[in-house]
């Protein structure tokens, strides 16, 4: 036994590098599953809402307000224990037009559960592995996971020009560090900036010239 636990320094890792779906490739992933609405609209929740896999789980009716367009995220699912969502607080996050239509299309009062089997029990992690790997299939995708349409949803908005505050909140990160992994697929961000440093030298300069000549 030891008094007490020595100061251990940390090793620095190299940022993980993480995969994505490309606008077209969401598209086929979401138009391959159409047969299957339930999966569909699944597959709409987490690339254009971003919600874990836990997430959609344990997702509620009486969490969408479908005249708004809105969801809360209220909780998670973690293999059948339901609990706060990562991070501990619940998010609200806007609906696209098409994720508002997909679930309208799906619903039902078998359960309280937004994704259920037909006699109401809800779906497992083993269920939504086997489908979003059936889904990827169809759509001539490769296999990935629903983690990675998570990732597309935040490196969307990126490429969209989203300001990482923004991101942060409707994916409910904890830190700002974890967006920032998304953030150099921002179209012009550097160049924005330093143009940023164009404009103010060119105010300062005015001002100068303003000085120099003293009032009128």
């Amino acid at each position: 036994m030891i008094e007490r636990v020595p100061r251990i320094k940390t090793l620095k890792v190299a940022p993980t590098k993480f995969d994505f779906f490309t606008y077209e490739e969401l598209d086929r992933l979401v138009d391959a599953a159409k047969d299957e609405p339930e999966w569909q609209a699944a597959i709409m929740v987490a690339g254009d809402a971003g919600l874990r896999m836990g997430e959609i789980l344990a997702l509620q009716w009486d969490d969408l307000d479908l005249k708004t367009g809105t969801m809360t995220v209220m909780r998670t699912d973690w293999r059948g224990q339901l609990g706060a969502p990562k991070g501990g607080r619940a998010r609200k996050i806007p609906l696209t037009p098409r994720a508002v239509a997909a679930l309208k299309a799906i619903r039902h009062l078998r359960s309280k559960l937004v994704f259920c089997w037909e006699d109401g029990n809800r779906w497992t992690f083993v269920t939504m592995r086997a489908g979003i790997k059936r889904q990827e299939k169809r759509a001539g995708l490769r296999v990935t996971g629903w983690h990675v349409l998570r990732h597309t949803f935040c490196s969307h908005l990126a490429m969209k020009g989203a300001p990482p505050r923004a991101i942060q909140e409707l994916a409910g990160h904890q830190s700002i560090t974890v967006t920032n992994r998304y953030m150099h697929l921002a179209p012009g961000e550097l160049r924005n900036a330093i143009a940023l440093l164009d404009r103010s030298a060119a105010s300062g300069q005015q001002v100068a010239n303003n000085q120099k000549r003293g009032p009128n």
